[in-house]
């Protein structure tokens, strides 16, 4: 219990730091773009997933951290989005507020999904693959809105696409899902190189095709989850051929 108790203060602490302080600075003393600042927002939301997998001995008592983590942060956000600090200090696309406590549900939804499937469910031997899931989903997204901002110029138009999305933005979505997701098995998950190489080969794709078609946020919850169900067949093969 007391370590769950200081996993919780640590994963407070970290999104005191990464996702409030140190934004708020880059908005206040630089200046850095707007969808910079939220995309490292972003990218440090997919970060404290380790903090989730490593932290807490059971997978109960990680979704109760995020759950804390919701109820603590949730009415803190309704209250700044009233005052001028918020609008100085936070990036939030929405006229009235209420992005960022969207996105703080959806990402602990997500995060509480995977754990309860691929650690509550199938066990503590699948849980490595939770941190795998996420990382192509951080950094694969931010790359597609940063790439896809800044340099995308050729649009893709599909009615079942939402929003000014480019195949820039697509192809850079897969390329850093891929780098995620292999040096992610092979430094943590401890697979060997041509097992990381052979997933993250395959996922890239599938994520990048599915955060494409995810409409409305979607994707926060859409791409870990299609990415894991995707690995998990390939490892278990891979395992089961000895590899």
């Amino acid at each position: 219990m007391i370590d769950d108790i200081i996993g919780a203060a640590i994963l407070m602490a970290y999104y005191l730091v990464i996702l409030v302080a140190l934004p708020t600075a880059l908005r206040a003393w630089t200046r850095t773009p707007k969808e910079v600042v939220r995309k490292f927002q972003h990218v440090g939301y997919s970060m404290s997933v380790f903090i989730l997998v490593r932290l807490f001995a059971k997978w109960y008592m990680a979704i109760a951290a995020s759950f804390l983590l919701v109820l603590l942060a949730y009415p803190v956000l309704i209250l700044l989005e009233r005052t001028p600090f918020y609008k100085k200090g936070f990036v939030d696309r929405t006229a009235r507020g209420g992005e960022l406590r969207k996105q703080l549900l959806m990402v602990q939804l997500s995060f509480s999904l995977l754990i309860a499937v691929f650690w509550g469910l199938l066990g503590r031997r699948w849980h490595y693959l939770i941190p795998v899931a996420v990382m192509a989903w951080g950094f694969g997204d931010a790359a597609a809105a940063l790439v896809g901002k800044f340099w995308g110029k050729r649009h893709v138009v599909h009615r079942w696409i939402e929003g000014a999305k480019t195949w820039e933005g697509t192809w850079a979505m897969m390329a850093f899902a891929a780098a995620a997701v292999f040096l992610t098995m092979f430094f943590y998950w401890r697979q060997s190189w041509y097992v990381s190489l052979i997933v993250a080969l395959v996922a890239a794709p599938l994520s990048g095709f599915t955060e494409l078609f995810s409409w409305r946020g979607a994707d926060t919850l859409t791409v870990p989850l299609v990415t894991a169900c995707v690995i998990l067949p390939l490892v278990y093969l891979f395992s089961c051929l000895g590899w």
